[in-house]
């Protein structure tokens, strides 16, 4: 089969149009590009709706491996130029391998958060970076997933997917209004903790429920009233230097972590 060159073959329109979210969001498809995502992607058993190539660029003998195993699996595969892949790829000096998938959510009503567990629940967050970044760090302290209300930024876009490193697939992603949300928590009487750099309760000093949910505002303006209201407590992280804020993914790190270390020092 030749290689396509072409930039108005429909699978390479299709990479291009999964920029946008409005795509993303009709069809239930994105995409993702390079060895270490969507070798998660097949640990996972992420659904693949094709796999484009570029065999001149596809050097490692892991990813011969990992291409062949797709092949074996049925994946559609689909050959490209080198010019053709890097007119697209998201990343320089792209591997020569990337894919489009299906998205994975859960629905809010089947969480049931479970002792040991925890979500992160974000509201308004903008930056697709931030959104991949807390995804890869709840995936590193053992978090089950995270709830998306309103107009969170979308984790299947590429910038997210590829700040997670592929912790888009192993965490648990749902989609929720604030009112559902507000319903939800209500009913599960599960511990919502909110972070604040108003609030008067330092995060080190303070022992995490078991489960818990964390809920982080936007970038611009954090917890808004409505989500104090909803908190059961409100926790800061200190700050002694002339900064008088933390980027949202720091921050959360910062918390998750603390909330890690308190669970190993409990065992």
């Amino acid at each position: 089969m030749a290689a396509i060159t072409s930039p108005s073959n429909p699978k390479i329109k299709l990479i291009r149009k999964l920029r946008e979210r409005k795509e993303r969001e009709t069809s239930g498809l994105f995409y993702a590009e390079g060895l270490r995502i969507l070798a998660e992607a097949v640990q996972q058993k992420a659904s693949f709706e094709y796999l484009v190539v570029a065999p001149e660029l596809l050097t490692s003998p892991f990813g011969q491996e990992l291409l062949g195993n797709l092949r074996l699996a049925g994946t559609p595969v689909y050959e490209v130029s080198p010019d053709t892949f890097k007119s697209f790829a998201v990343k320089e000096g792209p591997q020569g391998i990337a894919a489009v998938l299906h998205q994975r959510w859960l629905s809010l009503e089947s969480v049931h958060p479970q002792p040991g567990d925890s979500w992160v629940v974000l509201d308004e967050v903008a930056d697709p970076g931030n959104l991949g970044t807390i995804l890869r760090t709840h995936d590193a302290v053992g978090g089950k997933g995270v709830l998306l209300l309103d107009h969170t930024t979308d984790p299947y876009d590429p910038t997210s997917v590829r700040a997670s490193m592929g912790s888009v697939f192993s965490q648990h992603l749902v989609k929720a209004s604030f009112s559902a949300f507000t319903g939800w928590k209500k009913a599960s009487q599960v511990p919502l903790v909110g972070a604040s750099g108003a609030a008067s309760q330092d995060y080190h000093l303070f022992r995490f429920p078991d489960p818990y949910l964390l809920l982080m505002g936007s970038e611009r303006e954090g917890l808004k009233e409505h989500h104090r209201q909803l908190c059961d407590n409100i926790i800061s992280i200190p700050m002694v230097g002339r900064s008088d804020s933390l980027n949202l993914a720091i921050a959360t790190a910062v918390i998750l972590y603390e909330c890690y270390n308190q669970r190993r020092d409990r065992k």
